[in-house]
């Protein structure tokens, strides 16, 4: 996988799940709700979880950049040539948050050479973390406990009455009924994490997950597509090109994807790719 030690992944995993449960404990308290952007939202306690996130990465990893989403400047890691750079997203799916629902999460991305090689996912309101990477395998762990090997499960072929798939909300106003159009047997559905989708595709809940906006960022992708390559997933575009995470693929800023994301079993992927690229034209970033 990578150099990480067996303390250290504990360290990432304990680190994870306590600020889900900080999340999950002040996400019924009074918190603070400001906007960055067009409907893009942040909390009082995104920001203090980002901000303690952050010290506790740079303590364990020194040598490593540190982007995290609540930190703007933190973005400039990006391009300061590290070899690892670690990608922090304290609550992915405020919305939900905001909202008082469950699908949010707390995740981290491990970037090597401009690589996913490890992510997790904990979902606080179930106390459930995922997490592993290509060539390492993946795991989960309910309630703190030892962690176990999470088998992937493949859902059964796309037929002309199966085909599930994951899709924003957001993307299934834009796009639901062109999608309709091309793939009649389509069945949509939704929640509001982004690594919590892709993880319903892993445990084959669903074949595929499309991302169209153009606003999905680094910190939404890193840990969930590490996860995903090691389930054996595809992670394309539209035109089946793999996901990038160097530099010409992200937008230097906002560290936006360039690349529309479809992240799927690779028969969902093959069947179904060809016949979204000829309906779809996606938001540019």
């Amino acid at each position: 996988m990578n150099e990480l030690s067996t303390v250290q992944v504990q360290q990432v995993c304990q680190a994870v799940r306590q600020a889900g449960q900080q999340a999950e404990q002040l996400s019924r308290h009074q918190f603070q709700v400001s906007q960055k952007g067009p409907d893009d939202f942040v909390t009082s306690v995104d920001q203090a979880l980002d901000r303690q996130l952050s010290a506790q990465f740079a303590t364990w990893f020194p040598e490593d950049g540190i982007v995290t989403e609540e930190n703007p400047q933190s973005t400039q890691a990006f391009h300061a040539g590290y070899s690892r750079l670690w990608v922090i997203d304290p609550i992915d799916g405020t919305d939900d948050f905001i909202q008082g629902k469950p699908a949010y999460a707390v995740m981290i991305g491990l970037l090597q050479n401009y690589r996913p090689v490890a992510g997790w996912v904990y979902a606080p309101v179930e106390d459930q973390m995922y997490f592993g990477g290509p060539g390492w395998g993946l795991f989960q762990a309910l309630k703190g406990e030892i962690p176990q090997e999470l088998i992937p499960k493949e859902p059964a072929q796309p037929s002309d009455n199966f085909c599930p798939i994951l899709i924003g909300y957001k993307d299934q106003l834009r796009y639901g009924d062109i999608i309709c159009q091309a793939i009649p047997e389509a069945q949509f559905d939704t929640l509001g994490s982004f690594g919590l989708k892709v993880l319903e595709v892993i445990q084959g809940r669903a074949g595929l997950y499309l991302y169209l906006n153009g606003r999905v960022k680094l910190w939404d992708t890193a840990g969930p597509l590490a996860l995903a390559q090691a389930a054996g997933l595809t992670c394309c575009d539209l035109d089946g090109q793999p996901i990038g995470f160097t530099p010409d693929a992200i937008a230097p800023d906002t560290l936006t994807h360039n690349q529309p994301i479809l992240v799927g079993w690779p028969r969902y992927v093959e069947l179904l790719q060809p016949r979204l690229a000829a309906v779809i034209v996606p938001v540019e970033s």
